[in-house]
C-alpha cells in the first residue's frame, strides 16, 4: 500500500476503522488491516472525511478590497466598483492573487473547486486565460472546474455572446450566466441553454440575487430545464429572492426546483454582507432559505463566493468557516439539522459538480481530509485543524499543531 490510515473515525456510531490507499484509490476499508505501507498514519480516532468541495468561488477578482472599497455595502456598488477595476487587471496581477487564494484554500482541505472566470469586451479573456492556466498548474493539488461567466451580462455588453462560444472552445467546463443582470432575463437563459446544448456542458447561473421576490426568473429556469431534459445539470448561486416569499408562494417553487433537480449554492458570507442594506429595522437575513430548500428535496450546497473584494470584504479560504456562518443564519444548529451541514460542503456539491469516484468507499478516489477532532457531528462547529489532506492518494498537506497552556 502507498498509505495506510489507522484507527479512523468515519461515523460517530461505527467502530474505528483502517483505510488502505494504493495508486490513487481507496482499496480497503476494514478493521485491523496489517498490509505493509510506505506511509502509516495512526489518527487515533480522529475524523476522516472526503475532500471538501468549494462549489462557487471567483478566483480572478479576489483580494482587491483595498484597491477601491464598496462603501455602501450594496450589490449595486459592488458590481460598479468591480467593473471599474477589471480593466486594470493584468495577467500577472490575476495570477498572483488567484494563486494566493488557491494556496489559502488547499491547506483547508478543499480537493475540488468550481470557479467562475469572467470575460467581456472591455477586459477580454485576461482573467479567463489565467484561470485556465492555474487549472493545469494546480491539478496535482485540486480539481478545478472553470465556469465561463459573463458578469456584465450578454445582451447588455455587445460582443459577449461571441466570447461565450469562444470560452467554451477554449476549454471551459461549465456555461455560466447571470439573468438578473441582463435583459430580458428569459432570453439570457435561452441563450445559455443553446450554448450548453451545443457543447454538452452543464449550466451554473447567478440567479435572482435580490432582497425582493420580484422579477424572478427561477420558475422559467426550472421549466426550461425540464423541457430541455437538463434535470440535474443546472446549478444556481445566491437565489436570495426566495427568502422574501411566504410559504404559500415559495413551496410550489421549491417543488418545481426539486423536479428539475436544480442544485443550489448558498453563499451566506456574501449575501449577509450585501443583503437588506435598505432595511431600517427588523433587518432581513437575505440568504436563500437553506432549510426549506433542503426539506423540499433540493440539493443544497454551501460555498464561499468571494474573498476580500467589493462583494465580500473578508474571508480566509476556509469553507468550514462559511459553513459555520450558515448554521446560525439558516437555523441549522439543532440536533436534527447539524448533521446535514457537513454534506453541504462535501457530498452535495460533489453531486452538483458530478465528481466521479467521490467519497469514502472502496474503489473511489483517495481524496481525503483528516480532521483534528473526534466527533463527526461536531466537525463543523469545532472548525478543526486539517491535519492531513490527501489528493489522488498522495499527501499534499500536512499540518502540525502545537499548543502550550501556561
Amino acid at each position: 500500500m502507498d498509505i495506510l490510515i489507522k484507527n479512523a473515525r468515519l461515523t460517530d456510531e461505527a467502530p474505528l476503522t483502517d483505510i488502505a490507499i494504493n495508486e490513487g484509490k481507496i482499496v480497503t476499508i476494514a478493521t485491523g488491516i496489517t498490509d505493509e505501507a510506505k506511509k502509516v498514519i495512526d489518527v487515533d480516532g480522529c475524523i476522516v472525511i472526503p475532500g471538501l468541495v468549494e462549489s462557487h468561488i471567483h478566483l480572478d477578482k479576489a483580494l482587491i478590497a483595498s484597491r477601491k472599497p464598496n462603501k455602501s455595502g450594496t450589490l449595486k456598488e459592488a458590481i460598479e466598483v468591480t467593473a471599474e477595476l477589471k480593466p486594470t487587471f493584468t495577467k500577472e496581477d490575476i495570477y498572483e492573487r488567484a494563486s494566493k487564494v488557491l494556496n489559502m484554500i488547499i491547506p483547508n482541505g478543499v480537493t475540488a473547486i468550481r470557479t467562475h472566470a469572467e470575460f467581456d469586451p472591455a477586459q477580454g479573456f485576461t482573467g479567463f486565460d489565467v484561470i485556465m492556466q492555474l487549472k493545469e498548474e494546480y491539478k496535482h493539488l485540486v480539481d478545478i472546474q472553470v465556469v465561463a461567466f459573463p458578469q456584465e451580462g450578454i445582451f447588455k455588453a455587445p460582443g459577449t455572446e461571441t466570447m461565450m462560444y469562444q470560452a467554451m472552445e477554449m476549454g471551459a467546463d461549465v456555461v455560466g450566466g447571470i439573468p438578473y443582470n441582463d435583459a430580458p432575463a428569459n432570453d439570457h437563459i435561452d441563450l445559455i441553454f443553446d450554448i450548453a446544448k451545443r457543447f454538452d456542458k452543464d449550466i451554473d447561473l447567478h440567479q435572482d440575487f435580490s432582497d425582493e421576490a420580484d422579477h424572478m426568473s427561477i420558475i422559467y429556469l426550472c421549466q426550461k430545464t425540464i423541457d430541455e431534459g437538463y434535470e440535474g445539470r443546472v446549478s444556481v448561486g445566491h437565489l436570495t429572492a426566495l427568502h422574501a416569499l411566504p410559504d404559500a408562494e415559495l413551496n410550489p417553487i421549491i417543488a418545481l426546483m426539486a423536479k428539475a433537480k436544480i442544485n443550489v449554492m448558498a453563499l451566506p458570507a456574501t449575501d449577509l454582507h450585501l443583503g437588506a442594506r435598505n432595511d431600517e429595522y427588523n433587518v432581513r437575513r437575505a440568504v436563500t432559505p437553506i432549510r426549506k430548500l433542503r426539506d423540499g428535496g433540493v440539493n443544497v450546497c454551501i460555498a464561499t463566493n468571494n474573498i476580500r473584494n467589493a462583494f465580500t470584504p473578508y474571508g480566509n479560504g476556509d469553507i468550514f468557516q462559511t459553513a459555520m456562518i450558515a448554521i446560525p443564519v439558516a437555523h441549522l444548529g439543532g440536533a436534527d439539522d447539524l448533521p446535514t451541514v457537513l454534506p453541504m460542503i462535501t457530498e452535495n456539491p460533489a453531486k452538483a459538480l458530478k465528481l466521479e469516484g467521490y467519497g469514502i468507499a472502496e474503489g473511489n478516489k483517495a481524496d481525503l481530509v483528516i480532521l483534528d477532532t473526534k466527533v463527526v457531528n461536531d466537525a463543523i462547529i469545532d472548525i478543526p485543524t486539517r491535519l492531513y489532506v490527501i489528493k489522488d492518494g498522495k499527501i499534499t498537506v500536512e499540518t502540525t499543531k502545537t499548543v502550550k497552556v501556561y
